[in-house]
């Protein structure tokens, strides 16, 4: 007979509830739903729980760190309405920044918004890019929000939280160039970018764009031209149009 955790204070349920704030995202992080955990077993994620309704018991057979729980107890570790019966902990991976190379990177700099970060990552994802570099000030790829919106993706390619201005210069160095997204009279249309098939890409915070010192530091500044009347693209949108014309 299974052991069912029925009680929202057990000591394991507590603890892992934790993992939902931030703060408490150390070395592990949640995922919830069947896509995103069969996504991590085929990219062979490291998982220290895995937590299942019992009657799902048949979908886990087999598998290591199955605790089985119920509907009540696995509400107490997601922020979905609707929980799809799994929710699985899992261990961050450790990317040195050693491990760049010169290839194809999107760089998010103080993006803010979870919805966008993920949004970004994932359509990164779909262009085939090298990587994803994120600056310390951007919104946390393991926040649920963020998580939904990857849909996955970040078992797809590597991702590093860093500077990213060391991180972009170690790019500059092996030859790959920097393009920035800006508006600034030195800007040119993205569709007149020459370069040699290696590129970082930067899109900056929804309010301010790119720094200054970012805008320094590239060596191409780049502007989508919008003959409609709106004001702005949403940075996500803006990410797809471009690499989808880089690549």
């Amino acid at each position: 007979m299974q052991v069912v955790i029925t009680s929202k204070s057990n000591n394991l349920i507590k603890k892992t509830k934790k993992l939902l704030k931030k703060k408490y995202r150390e070395h592990s992080y949640l995922i919830e739903g069947w896509h995103l955990f069969e996504e991590a077993q085929k990219a062979g994620a490291d998982f220290l729980n895995i937590f299942v309704l019992e009657e799902l018991s048949d979908r886990v057979e087999g598998l290591a760190h199955v605790t089985y729980v119920t509907p009540e107890v696995l509400k107490e570790l997601t922020d979905s309405k609707t929980p799809q019966g799994i929710i699985a902990e899992v261990v961050m991976p450790n990317l040195p920044l050693a491990d760049l190379k010169a290839g194809r990177y999107l760089v998010l700099e103080d993006v803010q918004d979870p919805g966008n970060v993920g949004t970004m990552i994932r359509t990164a994802d779909a262009a085939g890019l090298d990587g994803v570099l994120i600056s310390e000030k951007s919104a946390d790829i393991y926040n649920q929000k963020t998580l939904r919106s990857m849909q996955g993706s970040h078992f797809h390619l590597p991702i590093w939280r860093t500077n990213v201005y060391e991180a972009c210069q170690k790019l500059q160095n092996l030859d790959v160039p920097l393009i920035a997204t800006t508006l600034s009279k030195e800007s040119v249309s993205y569709k007149t970018i020459e370069y040699n098939g290696n590129f970082v890409l930067v899109m900056g915070n929804e309010g301010n764009g790119i720094s200054e010192q970012m805008t320094k530091q590239a060596d191409i500044l780049a502007h989508i031209i919008m003959p409609g009347q709106a004001e702005s693209l949403n940075v996500a949108v803006s990410t797809g149009i471009l690499l989808f014309q880089l690549i």
